[in-house]
């Protein structure tokens, strides 16, 4: 497997020659920083088996570029994949080619999603082949990024599956930069905080549970990326966005769409959140 170190994300140069506007960026982990707001990508590769209230179609490969081009745009660089997101990985290693270096990548192991179903495979094996598939798909040598997708179980028993050895072991040879863990509950995420350099909590309005997650966190120098702040589009208010940056501890924010008028007005509600911390 070859290997192309990355510079940081903080000398990273906009390839298309046009700055991009004063997102804030805040360290993450491991020498990755990345921007307050983050993009979700599971709407660009699966549609079926999604807890959203409403039905949509997969975009097209322009509408990809277009909602990508305004990311940019809008100084945000963090895409947020997984293997059981259908063809996200794959669609944001074609969308991306050739703009490599702008973009922090985060992807995971452990869920697969097929026949509309998934199902979970934390072994060393499995784990090694998850990486090297999203490798390819994203056309890619490093990974910024790799979580365990947790279904719940113990996190002691994925340990001892072996997933978090082969991440640290990808990590020392330069192919994964930070080992991550995504879980579901609070007390899960605090077993992993021993395993991880970063953990993804679920922090919204309507659920604070995993809250206390980010300041602990912050305390065991483990970066925090928050995940459904909107809980899955059942809350249509961004202003809950600026709230959930200014925690200290957040490295960033992580919402999904398809929509430029939403991630735009996203944007916003974390511009006007006050954050200023910079990489």
């Amino acid at each position: 497997m070859g290997h192309a170190a990355l510079r940081p994300a903080c000398c990273r140069q906009d390839v298309s020659g046009k700055k991009p506007a004063a997102m804030p960026k805040r360290p993450l982990a491991c020498g990755v920083a990345v921007s307050l707001l983050g993009l979700g990508t599971v709407k660009f590769g699966r549609n079926s088996g999604v807890k959203y209230p409403r039905p949509f179609a997969l975009p097209s490969d322009g509408q990809i570029a277009d909602l990508l081009a305004t990311a940019k745009r809008l100084g945000i660089d963090l895409l947020d994949t997984a293997p059981a997101y259908g063809r996200s990985e794959q669609r944001i290693g074609e969308a991306v080619a050739g703009d490599r270096r702008y973009w922090v990548l985060a992807t995971k192991v452990g869920e697969e999603f097929t026949a509309g179903v998934s199902r979970y495979d934390f072994s060393a094996d499995h784990v090694l082949r998850s990486v090297e598939r999203s490798l390819r798909r994203l056309r890619t040598d490093v990974l910024d990024v790799v979580s365990v997708h947790s279904d719940g179980r113990a996190v002691a028993a994925i340990e001892t599956a072996g997933a978090f050895a082969v991440l640290r072991r990808l990590q020392r040879e330069g192919v994964v930069r930070c080992v991550g863990y995504s879980g579901k509950r609070l007390d899960d995420g605090r077993a992993a905080l021993r395993l991880a350099d970063v953990v993804m909590c679920a922090v919204n309005a309507g659920d604070g549970s995993q809250t206390p997650l980010v300041a602990e966190a912050a305390a065991a120098g483990v970066g925090v990326l928050v995940k459904k702040p909107m809980a899955s589009g059942a809350r249509a208010d961004p202003a809950g966005l600026g709230a959930i940056v200014r925690q200290p501890g957040v490295g960033a924010v992580v919402t999904g769409t398809l929509r430029r008028d939403h991630l735009q007005a996203n944007a916003a509600a974390v511009l006007g959140s006050g954050g200023d911390a910079t990489a």
